[in-house]
């Protein structure tokens, strides 16, 4: 059965009207065209859908029945047109962002924020993945942005910098150091220490250890795991000491005292998207992130 839009807008412009000639100055055409756009939509349907008088038109039971139709059918129609419409301008669909947990105390609340203020009929769905599985499923396609700390991508991946700024030691509150406003990374060579486990991010682990070397010694690694909380929590409970970014000063943790040293290494976090196929909704957060993130923050 063929139900063309423009049939139904002219049955109901008739059913409404109750008259040909007015539906028709209704609609800005001649009475004839309509006329048979009536017979031929009763063709399609099968059915009678007019009593027609000398005077005017009245609904037969059939057209009472197409006329409720029609106008659902018109109204979803419109729904679904303004829907595609408002997706194929990147106001509307799904957003799936990838995080590290370090991004928690890196601005990621406040730009989820704006995304919801700028774009608020679009569903933001996050997952916490460390850098490589972020980085993976956005070459997938599984992730539409991800946020992670500083590591080469693949070609079919773009990054870009959004923050980078210094570590710091991370001590319990009861290490004879605490109350230090800064001091020397060698002050804790004869310290256990808690790192950032190698496997979910490579390039920390080896910045940590390499500034660790420069300080002129090897650094017993008691632990290792995979969130900067749980490193930080660890040290809390006094089963060690690590350096971590300084944006973990702003958990709140209680328990731990963040010391300021001298070196020049950075915790930089980026933000990373498909390199093909972006979607107007992909590139639109990609430009709040833009703003969100401007360069100074990046370094």
């Amino acid at each position: 059965m063929d139900l063309d839009p423009r049939l139904l807008r002219y049955f109901i412009a008739v059913a409404e009207e109750r008259h040909f000639s007015r539906a028709a100055t209704r609609l800005h055409i001649s009475q004839p065209p309509l006329s048979y756009a009536i017979r031929q939509l009763e063709d399609n349907v099968g059915a009678r859908l007019l009593a027609r008088t000398s005077r005017h038109v009245e609904l037969t039971d059939a057209g009472q029945v197409l006329y409720r139709e029609a106008l659902t059918l018109l109204r979803q129609a419109e729904e679904v047109r303004t829907l595609v419409q408002r997706v194929d301008a990147g106001l509307r669909g799904r957003l799936r962002i990838g995080f590290v947990g370090s991004m928690l105390y890196r601005g990621l609340p406040a730009l989820l924020n704006a995304m919801r203020a700028e774009l608020p009929d679009v569903e933001h769905v996050l997952t916490e993945l460390n850098s490589y599985e972020q980085i993976e499923a956005v070459r997938r396609g599984e992730q539409d942005l991800g946020f992670i700390h500083a590591n080469p991508v693949p070609d079919e991946v773009h990054a870009r910098n959004v923050m980078a700024e210094p570590f710091v030691v991370c001590l319990p509150d009861s290490h004879p150091l605490a109350d230090r406003a800064s001091l020397q990374l060698a002050d804790l060579a004869g310290d256990d220490f808690v790192f950032f486990a190698r496997a979910a991010s490579p390039s920390y682990y080896e910045t940590v250890l390499s500034m660790c070397v420069a300080s002129g010694f090897m650094p017993v690694i008691r632990h290792e795991v995979r969130h900067w909380l749980s490193v930080a929590s660890l040290v809390s409970q006094g089963l060690g000491v690590s350096i971590v970014p300084a944006c973990l000063s702003r958990s709140g943790l209680a328990g731990t005292r963040f010391i300021a040293f001298e070196h020049e290494a950075r915790s930089v976090s980026q933000v990373i998207w498909p390199a093909e196929a972006r979607s107007p909704l992909q590139q639109k957060a990609v430009a709040l992130v833009a703003r969100q993130y401007p360069p100074a923050a990046a370094g």
